[in-house]
């Protein structure tokens, strides 16, 4: 790469910014952005400079001047309070979605640039992904921590959980790893303890135990099974058929002999007297509070817990109190717990088919009295008073008496609504957007991908019935009309595999689909479309993907044949090449042995600037949880097959 000073674009701009941007003409225009440096905004006292490839051709810098106050200036509180006024946002761009942060106005202030980004937290650090790993930023968008993790957890106690291909470990708020040890598992914080597990060193199942802040093993690895503290105690398993609430120093304050004991909540713990036997609660000391009844029993939360009283894994809950006294009988599916003294109560949308979903119906959960009969289709906790609610046609907030609040926004279709400091953030039928406490609409995500004049993207949306949901791509900018009909045409097949979903109890199965701009250039566009379908009663659904290569002058759909010259053997040497990735690569120690066969000529596949990627579908080589195995091969290595000169091969070279 070659660097160009330009510090003479500081000159007269004392305490401003400058952002650059460098363009590559590719033949047709300046549609190849060349990356920069991180930041996209460089100080003027900063030594200025931009970078080129050491490549010949026609490169073009554009700069912009802008003075300080231009960008959100905001408080310096150590990056908390400037945290709480921003808030991630997923943009569709000709490079895929990305995502970046805006203000309380909707205007951006951290340009997207990431694969995901999280919420920030009350430290002023946000988790953000580029690619399979995570990283760590500030409220100014700078690099705290690398983008190097697979998981980063949230903080907690000035600690966060993260992984990589050595295990679990915490890093602290400098984004310092505070031990080298790695794990098998790691939980968060808890009153200064973290549960922890590591393989048994004499075989048989993972033991667990307790790390500080400091990531010392203060109670080592020696129990069966064990929980999170709180309120100075946890439960523990220290043999089979025995259990014991701990201190946070690893006294033992009380032993339960029985075949299960579960997790403490309110000062009760659900346990089975006998082996595969009904659930009771006894008290922290051992004596029992309610005596065995139930199928099912969870953890008491606000005085009150979920029971079943169903046999042969039937559903019948309903809401107990400690004492044992039903406070809403055991007649229904399903029975929520939604915090501030109130429930949901769940019956079967369809009696015959009750995996396909719940209707809900809000409860006191003091009195068990029912608040409101509008039946729901989406329940979430109650926080502030307010609690995030979805019906048959839309998503709003409800009030504690389980009716629609005063609080706005109310919006069509299905999905949730959260704070986000001062905003409210909606995640509606797979889109994002923001409102202010009012409802206005401060921000939304864009429905138009702009390529290069005239070319862009626009996005529809296909909704017939709440299990059926597809947003399709509709390509603008063909200048023959029948060209462009008939691409955008098949766009809509393509993307719609299921016909229109009748909807009602006929329909046997949901499915969504979405799309995204895989790659763009000179006359290329790769469109990648990505469905799931899932059959209602299934244990998993399907995932599909689909890349179709369009040339937007003609409006072919280029297939992998037609990268490569007539008569070549592209097949039996691509399927040498991904052979040899399977045998020689780690990453492919998932395929299953003896199933890859080599590859077909019709084999699904997508192009990007420097190489060919093929890829399979699940189950087709690999495990379901493998996803596509995709296997990547640079045009150097298969040059010779390449039709250079071909139509695809030109439609973006």
């Amino acid at each position: 790469m070659l660097r160009i000073k330009l510090n003479e674009l500081g000159k007269g701009n004392d305490n401003g910014l400058i952002q650059t941007e460098v363009w590559r003409w590719d033949g047709i225009g300046w549609n190849e952005c060349i990356p920069q440096q991180e930041e996209d905004f460089i100080r003027a006292e900063e030594e200025l400079f931009v970078t080129i490839p050491a490549e010949a051709g026609l490169y073009r810098v554009d700069y912009s001047k802008k003075p300080l106050e231009a960008l959100i200036v905001l408080p310096d509180d150590g990056g908390g309070l400037r945290a709480a006024l921003l808030h991630p946002a997923p943009f569709k761009l000709k490079d895929g979605t990305l995502w970046g942060y805006i203000n309380n106005e909707g205007r951006i202030v951290i340009e997207p640039r990431y694969d995901y980004a999280e919420e920030f937290q009350e430290n002023g650090l946000a988790v953000v992904q580029r690619g399979n790993v995570s990283g760590l930023i500030d409220s100014s968008g700078r690099e705290r921590v690398k983008p190097i993790y697979n998981f980063i957890g949230p903080f907690s106690e000035g600690r966060a959980v993260v992984s990589d291909a050595k295990g679990y470990t915490f890093i602290d708020e400098k984004g310092k790893e505070v031990t080298s040890a790695r794990y098998d598992y790691l939980n968060s914080l808890h009153e200064g303890r973290a549960l922890f597990s590591k393989q048994n060193t004499t075989g048989g199942n993972s033991l667990y135990g307790y790390l500080d802040a400091q990531g010392k093993e203060v109670l080592p690895a020696v129990y069966l099974d064990a929980g999170d503290f709180s309120n100075g105690t946890a439960l523990v398993k220290i043999a089979e058929g025995e259990y014991a609430l701990i201190d946070l120093h690893g006294v033992v304050l009380h032993t339960y002999k029985h075949p299960f004991v579960g997790y403490p909540g309110d000062g009760l713990l659900a346990f089975q007297a006998t082996e595969n036997g009904k659930y009771g609660y006894l008290h922290t000391d051992g004596m029992i509070a309610i005596q065995p009844q139930y199928t099912a029993a969870l953890p008491f939360s606000e005085g009150r817990a979920v029971i079943n009283t169903a046999a042969d894994y039937g559903n019948a809950y309903g809401l107990i109190d400690k004492q044992g006294k039903m406070i809403i009988p055991a007649v229904y599916y399903e029975v929520q717990q939604l915090g501030e003294n109130r429930v949901a109560l769940g019956t079967p949308l369809y009696a015959d088919q009750p995996y396909r979903g719940s209707r809900y119906v809000i409860a006191d959960a003091l009195t068990g009295r029912i608040l409101s009969t509008h039946p729901l289709l989406g329940v979430n906790n109650y926080q502030q008073g307010l609690a995030s609610v979805y019906d048959a046609k839309d998503t709003y907030f409800i009030d504690t008496s389980g009716k629609k609040a005063a609080q706005p926004p109310v919006i069509a279709g299905s999905g949730s609504l959260s704070f986000s400091g001062s905003l409210i953030r909606a995640d509606i039928d797979l889109r994002t957007s923001y409102y202010d406490r009012k409802g206005k609409q401060v921000w939304r995500q864009n429905g138009v991908i702009p390529l290069r004049p005239p070319y862009s993207v626009l996005e529809k949306k296909y909704k017939p019935n709440r299990d059926y949901l597809v947003y399709y791509p509709v390509v603008e900018g063909i200048a023959v009309a029948e060209v462009s009909k008939a691409v955008n045409d098949k766009l809509r097949n393509l993307s719609l595999p299921y016909g229109a979903g009748t909807g009602g109890g006929t329909q046997d199965f949901s499915y969504t689909g979405d799309f995204a701009v895989s790659f763009f250039r000179k006359n290329l566009l790769v469109l990648e479309l990505s469905g799931y379908h899932f059959p209602f009663g299934a244990a998993h659904g399907m995932p599909t993907r689909i890349y179709e290569h369009i040339n937007l002058r003609t409006g072919k759909f280029y297939t992998l044949s037609d990268l490569f010259k007539p008569g070549s053997k592209y097949v039996q040497k691509l399927s040498d090449i991904v052979g040899k990735q399977i045998a020689n690569d780690p990453q492919y120690s998932y395929v299953f042995p003896d199933t890859y066969k080599g590859i077909t000529a019709d084999q699904p596949f997508y192009v990007d600037a420097e190489a060919l990627y093929l890829y399979f579908a699940p189950y087709e080589i690999a495990p379901y949880a493998a996803g596509f195995p995709t296997f990547r091969i640079p045009y150097a290595e298969i040059m010779g097959l390449i039709s250079t000169e071909g139509e695809f091969w030109q439609s973006f070279h």
